[in-house]
């Protein structure tokens, strides 16, 4: 549902290079037109002028939008709790291997080496964290960041998932709000027909250049291929004439690539989204597509080109299904909620409580009074079913013997009484 009327009067200007690039790419293109999902990939990772290029590096209340490591470094150390966990799962292996894709301004890095270095120390000797990330500003900002902890060792590098050789970690391989934002194929039901969006180019006033959608026949056969996968039925009859949703082809790729690089460990993926079943509900018949600009959502994808992100939900059922092709075990499925209380959320929340109820010396200032309830409010926040908490937590493994897949993670076990 578009949000436009919140914006202010005064518009922010899109990235006019960037937008005639975009147009010269279409123009360039058989038949002036290319799919959705290379128009989002340009407007979100164009190495010079793409969202994640230039504006993602400012994240956090003050930007587009934020994550829950914007909230404190709670969530960072519960994950490292059950990164603890799996390495003794994996018999203390050396080196242990943190994979994480997508690590935004590197706060949450940060909170997990700090932690581990501080509660885990024979994990964090035997510790390798490597980053995968694809915008420059965004390594630069990860790079200036985690030089400031005063950590003696700091296990980290960057790569590429192409750099990694294959069969070659032992480990988790994690992302927390990266599949959303993965680009997406769209399409349409026309006349009892699956039919693709295009883009393509108008001249507007002056020099500035407009997109619109056209809709074709698919560009490749995958898009059926993929709804065959998660068992959906476009042709049911249950859906109706100009539905409209998105296939996210580059997460299975994604994960297949990830599955090639592990050997032997996890794959832990955190993100809002849906089960195939409900994903494609007929009455979500405009898809997912979300873009925010300040905190605001809206959905026109083609205004504020390089200035805004532009995600969709993850499809949960697709990535399950393309991890048994992939040679990974489910091993689990919860919300982040039901995750991090199961982590120990609980159990700080009731020392905040403790603490609060003490006074005297405990809270003898009024600005601790403060830091105590803002810290609450934050934790509240992590395991709110109506917005954080019910993000979807999707752990998949890989080699591990019958004895090590029996042994319960800790995050997936039933938490005490939220």
């Amino acid at each position: 549902m578009s949000n436009l009327s919140a914006f202010p009067h005064s518009s922010p200007p899109d990235d006019r290079t960037l937008r005639q690039q975009i147009a010269s790419i279409i123009a360039a293109a058989p038949q002036q037109r290319i799919t959705f999902a290379q128009y989002m990939d340009l407007a979100l990772y164009h190495p010079q002028h793409g969202y994640y290029a230039t504006r993602a590096t400012n994240m956090g209340s003050s930007g587009d939008f934020f994550t829950s490591s914007h909230l404190g470094s709670d969530f960072g150390e519960l994950l490292a709790e059950q990164f603890a966990q799996m390495w003794d799962i994996l018999e203390r292996p050396q080196p242990f291997t943190l994979v994480e894709m997508g690590a935004g301004q590197g706060l949450l890095a940060a909170d997990i080496l700090v932690y581990l270095h501080q509660k885990h120390p024979d994990c964090f000797a035997v510790l390798e964290y490597i980053i995968v990330e694809k915008a420059a500003a965004l390594i630069k900002q990860q790079q200036q960041f985690l030089q400031k902890l005063r950590l003696q060792q700091l296990p980290v590098h960057w790569s590429s998932l192409a750099e990694i050789p294959e069969n070659s970690i032992t480990g988790c391989c994690f992302s927390n709000e990266l599949v959303d934002a993965l680009p997406v194929h769209q399409f349409v039901l026309e006349e009892g027909q699956l039919r693709e969006i295009y883009v393509t180019r108008v001249d507007g006033t002056g020099d500035q250049v407009q997109f619109v959608e056209v809709s074709d026949t698919p560009s490749t056969p995958q898009l059926r291929e993929y709804l065959d996968l998660v068992a959906i039925d476009l042709f049911s009859g249950a859906y109706p004439e100009g539905y409209r949703s998105e296939v996210n082809l580059a997460a299975l790729d994604w994960l297949k690539t990830v599955a090639s690089r592990l050997q032997r460990g996890f794959l832990l993926t955190i993100d809002y989204g849906y089960s195939a079943d409900r994903y494609y509900l007929s009455a979500r018949h405009q898809g997912t597509l979300q873009c925010y600009y300040r905190h605001r959502h809206h959905d026109q994808p083609y205004l504020f080109v390089g200035h805004q992100d532009i995600t969709t939900h993850a499809n949960f059922t697709a990535l399950e299904r393309q991890g048994e092709l992939s040679g990974l075990r489910k091993a689990g499925f919860t919300q982040q909620g039901l995750f991090l209380m199961s982590l120990g959320l609980g159990d700080r929340l009731s020392t905040l409580a403790t603490s609060g109820e003490s006074g005297g010396q405990a809270i003898a200032k009024a600005q601790d009074l403060m830091r105590v309830m803002q810290r609450r409010d934050a934790l509240h926040q992590l395991i709110d079913p109506m917005g954080l908490g019910n993000f979807g937590v999707l752990i998949q493994s890989k080699g591990l013997t019958a004895q090590q897949e029996q042994l319960p993670l800790k995050g997936l076990t039933v938490p005490p009484r939220m």
